[in-house]
């Protein structure tokens, strides 16, 4: 594990255990409370409540960037003779002004304005104006290029067995003010039903969505499945969709896609998979945080028909006996090669850029050995990341090449986990939220002993292992569920500091007030990393130290006897010393803010301490 880690851990109080870490609980509205005194979650039939015409438009969400602001607007239905027309206006201290006129989509009641031209470095207002006089209004924060620190919440798995307001998340949101909320997923788990989850969704967090920019993913109980794999797009003929494809019409998942991703930047290669699904895969900048949004459903195989786990499942293993690489056939894909190639160019594209984040809804691993009501252990799951392992790799080779950091959901688990391709820790971290409410119980309980612990860690089981995939992990936090920490329910904070290029995240428990003296997270959290920890492959060769006269310029690393970028970094400081994976020469490109670039060859990669100094100058 690389020394370049920093962790900061909170202390157990007495003798407490970590698995049966009970928060201190603050926030449950009284309402609320069943007469135990404890949350009572609501469980009721899902509907679309016929609501005033003046408070048709339900939410919206936003983002810009590269100049262009997409607003997505979401009503509820219209009723026959009302207007499908929507307006968007802007205040930027001179009045409103109408700057984009567009109509409902009648098949889902949401609309998507695009405005070109957006000059992001100071706030505007947003009003959104039904003509049935219906109005909503929010902020557009100006791009926040100027703080030293951006916050992002993560949060996924938006459990329909409690339908209660989400009181307690919206104000520790509002006090800890992220400047991107990332939802990774699962944000409905009505199947069938998008449109009133979706509404209901808004009703939740809309509050905290309609001021600053957000991404949301649909996962599979959003686009109706139990477990998706999408196989690129073609339709699934098995009541479980595993053997691949969407078991929802074309025309759903495109509604699906619409109302949640519509807002999110233009998707860098727009042409549809199979059946004329839509894709969304894209780039969005924050602050100078340059997150990859990713699919890593849409092409992904289904194992049925395609690999035999021996089990009642066919994407369960349960037979310990099972070679993990006969699982790993050449027909499976992860990412697909379109999203590869974007990630080849976007780990390369540093524009007003300082550190990189992925985000996706499941995680590159399996961290998870007991699953569901009866905790029943499972050896491995082929919904999650880790499968196809050869597609896992390729994904986490491409990403590292930028020193991205990742985050995700899905698991009902919340993670800290560093991969490994090769070694233990040639790779990245990635943070897995919590359930916002958990509905399918998952724990990190691995039966191996843990030989190798990570160093100071309050978990018993955090340390180096193989998930049951084979895939080299170093788990560094989990958070299991227990009925006293309500399923290890929650919601996740990730920190980027850009002057000091270190990486802080945050695992709060559901209704811990998080403004007073002494609220915990989850044991193990909080824990810091730096940028580059994210690319912790051993050097084998060391290139010359970089003076370079510029204030953090970018750096690209070429290996000449293969013509491969090695990686691209934008340094701390004027002076590096770039690490090289083979001995011999390589292309060294220098970057300066100021767009200058300066291109050196033949420099020689040494086995030994390169003690030699390459002064690049302006």
């Amino acid at each position: 594990m690389s020394s370049l880690v920093t962790l900061t851990f909170l202390v157990l109080l007495g003798n407490q255990q970590p698995d049966a870490f009970a928060p201190r609980i603050d926030l449950i509205p009284e309402q609320y409370r069943g007469a135990d005194g404890k949350y009572k979650p609501l469980r009721t039939k899902l509907v679309i409540p016929d609501v005033a015409r003046d408070k048709v438009i339900c939410f919206c969400l936003y983002t810009t960037h590269r100049g262009v602001l997409k607003l997505n607007t979401q009503l509820y239905p219209l009723k026959p003779g009302e207007s499908r027309s929507v307006h968007l206006e802007i205040e930027q201290g001179q009045g409103f002004r109408r700057v984009s006129t567009g109509e409902v989509d009648t098949e889902g009641w949401s609309h998507v304005f695009r405005v070109e031209g957006w000059k992001d470095d100071k706030p505007a207002t947003y009003r959104v104006i039904h003509p049935g006089g219906a109005s909503y209004t929010g902020t557009i924060r100006a791009n926040p290029v100027g703080k030293n620190e951006i916050v992002v919440g993560n949060l996924s798995c938006n459990s329909n067995l409690d339908r209660n307001e989400r009181s307690d998340l919206i104000a520790n949101l509002k006090a800890l003010d992220p400047d991107l909320l990332f939802f990774a997923g699962d944000q409905s788990y009505d199947h069938k039903e998008h449109l009133a989850a979706w509404l209901l969704f808004g009703r939740q967090f809309g509050d905290i969505i309609r001021d600053r920019p957000t991404v949301t993913i649909p996962d599979d109980h959003d686009v109706g499945h139990p477990n998706v794999w999408g196989a690129g797009g073609k339709k699934s003929l098995h009541p479980n969709g595993a053997d691949g494809g969407y078991m929802m019409p074309a025309a759903y998942v495109n509604m699906v896609q619409r109302q949640q991703c519509g807002h999110l930047p233009d998707p860098v290669d727009p042409g549809p998979v199979a059946q004329g699904i839509g894709v969304y895969f894209t780039a969005l900048n924050v602050g100078g945080i340059d997150f990859a949004i990713l699919e890593d459903r849409k092409w992904k195989p289904g194992p049925l028909g395609l690999v035999d786990v021996r089990g009642p499942r066919p994407d369960h293993v349960t037979d310990p006996k099972l070679d993990p690489k006969s699982l790993d056939v050449p027909e499976a894909t992860l990412l697909g090669d379109r999203q590869l190639r974007f990630l080849s160019g976007w780990a390369k594209d540093w524009r007003g850029t300082t550190m990189k984040c992925v985000l996706s809804q499941s995680p590159f691993c399996g961290a998870a050995h007991l699953h569901g009501p009866k905790q029943d252990r499972v050896i491995a799951d082929l919904d999650c990341n880790g499968w196809p392992q050869s597609g896992r790799d390729a994904a986490l080779r491409e990403i590292r090449k930028g020193f991205a950091f990742m985050m995700a959901g899905d698991q009902h688990l919340a993670t800290v986990v560093r991969h490994g391709v090769n070694e233990w820790g040639d790779s990245g971290w990635q943070f897995t939220s919590p359930s916002i409410w958990n509905l399918y119980g998952r724990a990190w309980a691995p039966l191996e002993k843990n030989t190798r612990p990570f160093p100071g860690s309050p978990l018993p089981a955090a340390g180096d292992f193989q998930d049951g995939l084979g895939n080299r992990i170093t788990v560094a936090a989990y958070a299991n569920p227990s009925p006293a920490n309500y399923q290890a329910a929650g919601f996740g904070l990730v920190r980027f500091n850009k002057p000091t290029r270190q990486i802080t995240m945050e695992c709060w428990p559901r209704f811990v007030d998080v403004t007073k003296p002494g609220a915990t997270q989850f044991p193990g959290w909080p824990l810091t990393i730096t940028q580059e920890d994210n690319y912790g492959r051993r050097a084998l060769a060391w290139l010359p130290t970089l003076e370079t006269g510029f204030t953090d310029p970018v750096i690209q690393v070429v290996d000449e006897t293969t013509s491969e970028v090695v990686y691209t970094l934008r340094i701390r400081g004027s002076t590096w010393q770039p690490k090289a994976f083979r001995a011999g020469p390589h292309t060294l490109r220098v970057e300066g803010q100021d767009g200058t670039v300066l291109e050196f060859k033949g420099v020689l990669a040494t086995l030994k301490e390169n003690l030699s100094v390459l002064r690049t100058g302006k």
